[in-house]
């Protein structure tokens, strides 16, 4: 038995419920009379709603075939052979779920040799090789293809990525090693750094070709035999592929440099990954692929084995699984039908709500406000950005036409929200304005509509306390930008019924939201969770720190920006809001800056300004500011922040806001941007030991986010 089927064997061993990738092997004549063919097609049985994946077992079914091939090209039965996927997918790179189950580390650098050695198997065929890129490929099935001499791809592939980075990981098959020896050094770190970290950007069909990727690029509906012609004009010489020189000099260096500026400008350092993805482009400058696979799995093995690619998969898979079942949502069969819905308020908010639903639910959504000049600018704004979407080609002229003819304005709320089923405000955040709104609107609406609410911080139960019916009052809060940003805090008032809770939900989900079900409790939870953060900052700053110490105390974090530019981000106004409704529940955890309330005073957007295009601290506003004298190291900032953040998700927890820790998570991940290596917050204050010396308790149980023990 050889070295490569015993570590794969074991691998498999580990993991028993892999859904194995069968490589099944079929032969063709190729066209033009240019010999039999070898088509290898990866399937694991399901359709493409479950796409192919490569464990162990899965491993061992691809050598098996290459068995069989290799013997064929020996005799000189075959004259090429192709890799291929089932329909919609060419295959999705490593299984995770078997990731996370690796203890030690002997096993994880196993998976990553095992995986070398078969792949390693294509390129050493002795005849033509070539990879057939029909639908989505990602990671590992990205770089299996890598290793075919010639590369095909359809301009319907919707997603191309090496999103290993991402997760924690390097692309640990060959993706290091040959993608930057293919086409170049700067486009690979592309690829495997500033895509990845910019939320797994995926590439298209047109992307692979362009970036050299792929040799050819055939459209969907005959893909395959476009591409087998194309497999039979290489091999019989009519069409030469031409591939770029690469610089091996400065190029390569700069190129590798530029990979650690993006990366230090997302982590600053805080998580390995693309460090050691980038340490292994710079190593395979002299075209050392052995050495590259070598540093390769050196580099897997010790990721694997670390918490933050734990983490970065515990994250994964909240927001592919968790967000789409959301833990303590009704039966959906509860849910009432929304054919119409109505916007009370016609500003930036309420008119980004109404662009939202009309795309998304395509009915017929209304906006009302106190005059018909804010009606007009509302409707106008939505018309507005329905022209820019047909502009950049997003939607057609009559999708354009259509959408902007279900938008429109009234000053009558009867006549606008008589028939609507699902109504949301989005007015001034003032609970006497939004009673006011609510008592209005039950005037109006029918007996079945949903009111919703998008408060950030006030009591959806105290809103609804005064209605007839409060049992169909709805919290349904939404983070700006709204179309960007994919988190909806869904809250339960006290008297809330299920089926307006139901409605809701299924409303979320056609919005393509990330829903998360929270108690009425002030500020919910990420702007509860960020007030204490901020609020903690700002003291700090307050006390006698200087900004720049704290700015630079934080960064270990790797935010996706300062906690000095998230406040000009959100408004000085409306965190001061927050942090006033926050102290006004809990006093001792939560101040009200006196430094910010100068600052909203004086109508100033934060604490920076632009000189000759730098960011320079405003000397308007540090005019306004006074501070204590106590200064802090940047670790003292840190240490302080965290025990702060941590004490308050745990009396979260302890309240019953969320169900879960996770919930937590997917919360700050979505919502607020918390960085995805991090797995969220909680793993994070788990690993850094921060949850134990402030709550005596981790968040998560080992395992969870972890290594398991």
């Amino acid at each position: 038995m050889s070295t490569t089927t015993e570590l794969l064997t074991r691998g498999a061993e580990l993991f028993p419920g892999e859904v194995v990738t069968t490589a099944h092997v079929r032969h063709l004549d190729l066209p033009l009379q240019a010999g039999r063919l070898a088509l290898i097609t990866l399937d694991n049985g399901f359709d493409h709603t479950k796409p192919t994946t490569f464990g162990p077992g899965s491993l061992l079914k691809l050598s098996a075939a290459l068995d069989q091939v290799e013997a064929e090209a020996a005799e000189g039965r075959i004259v090429g052979a192709a890799i291929t996927g089932k329909p919609f997918i060419f295959a999705v790179g490593a299984d995770l779920k078997g990731v996370e189950l690796l203890k030690e580390h002997a096993d994880a650098l196993a998976i990553g040799k095992g995986g070398h050695e078969v792949f390693k198997r294509i390129a050493a065929l002795p005849v033509p090789t070539f990879a057939f890129y029909n639908g989505a490929a990602m990671g590992g099935g990205v770089e299996v293809g890598l290793h075919c001499d010639y590369r095909t791809v359809s301009a319907g592939v919707p997603a191309f990525s090496l999103p290993e980075v991402f997760l924690g990981l390097v692309p640990g098959w060959g993706g290091c090693s040959i993608l930057p020896n293919l086409i170049g050094p700067a486009k690979a770190v592309k690829v495997i750094i500033e895509n990845s970290m910019a939320q797994n950007k995926q590439l298209k069909g047109k992307d692979v070709f362009e970036l050299g990727i792929a040799d050819a690029i055939f459209e969907p509906a005959d893909f395959l035999e476009q591409s087998l012609l194309w497999a039979a004009k290489v091999l019989k010489g009519d069409v030469a592929v031409a591939r770029e020189e690469i610089d091996r000099g400065k190029a390569w260096d700069d190129a590798v440099a530029w990979g650690r500026m993006v990366a230090d400008a997302k982590v600053h350092g805080a998580a390995p990954a693309a460090y050691r993805a980038l340490d292994i482009i710079a190593q395979v400058k002299d075209h050392d692929l052995q050495a590259g696979f070598d540093a390769e799995d050196a580099a897997l093995a010790d990721l694997i084995m670390g918490g933050e690619l734990r983490s970065g998969i515990y994250a994964f898979n909240l927001v592919q699984r968790r967000a789409k079942r959301p833990f303590g949502a009704p039966d959906k069969s509860l849910a009432r039908p929304v054919s119409k819905v109505g916007v009370v308020g016609a500003g930036l908010m309420a008119s980004q709500l109404a662009l939202l639903f009309a795309r998304r639910l395509e009915v017929p959504v209304v906006l009302t406000d106190i005059d018909q000049e804010r009606v007009d600018k509302g409707v106008g704004y939505v018309h507005a950005e329905i022209d820019k979407l047909l502009e950049k080609g997003r939607v057609g002229k009559d999708k354009a036409n259509r959408l902007k003819g279900l938008v429109s304005g009234s000053l009558d709320k009867a006549a606008a929200f008589g028939d609507a089923d699902f109504v949301i405000e989005a007015v001034f955040e003032e609970m006497g304005v939004k009673q006011t709104v609510f008592a209005d609107l039950e005037n109006v609406v029918s007996p079945t509509c949903v009111l919703a609410t998008n408060t950030s911080s006030l009591s959806v139960t105290e809103m609804a306390s005064k209605l007839k019916h409060p049992e169909r009052v709805v919290g349904f809060h939404f983070f700006n930008p709204v179309a960007i940003l994919p988190l909806l805090e869904i809250v339960r008032g006290e008297r809330t019924d299920d089926a307006s809770l139901a409605t809701a939900f299924g409303v979320s989900k056609k919005l393509k939201k990330t829903a998360v079900l929270c108690k009425d409790a002030p500020a919910f939870v990420v702007n509860r969770i960020l007030t204490r953060f901020m609020g903690e900052i700002q003291t700090i700053i307050d006390e006698g720190t200087p900004i720049a110490t704290v700015e630079k105390g934080v960064e270990p974090l790797g935010l996706p920006m300062s906690p000095i530019v998230l406040l000009e981000l959100v408004g000085p106004a409306i965190a001061l809001h927050v942090s006033e409704t926050l102290h006004g529940a809990f006093p001792e955890r939560f101040a009200v800056s006196e430094n910010l309330g100068r600052v909203v005073k004086a109508g100033k957007r934060g604490f920076y300004t632009w000189v000759d295009g730098q960011q320079v601290l405003d000397p308007e506003v540090l005019e306004l500011l006074s501070f204590g004298d106590t200064v802090l190291t940047e670790e003292q900032v840190l240490t302080r922040s965290l025990d702060a953040v941590a004490q308050e998700i745990g009396l979260m927890l302890e309240e019953g806001v969320v169900a879960e820790a996770q919930d937590i998570d997917l919360c700050m991940i979505t919502g607020a941007g918390w960085p995805f290596h991090l797995g969220g917050i909680t793993p994070y204050l788990d690993r850094e030991g921060v949850s134990e010396r402030v709550n005596g308790k981790r968040f998560l149980a080992p395992g969870v986010a972890s290594v398991p023990a």
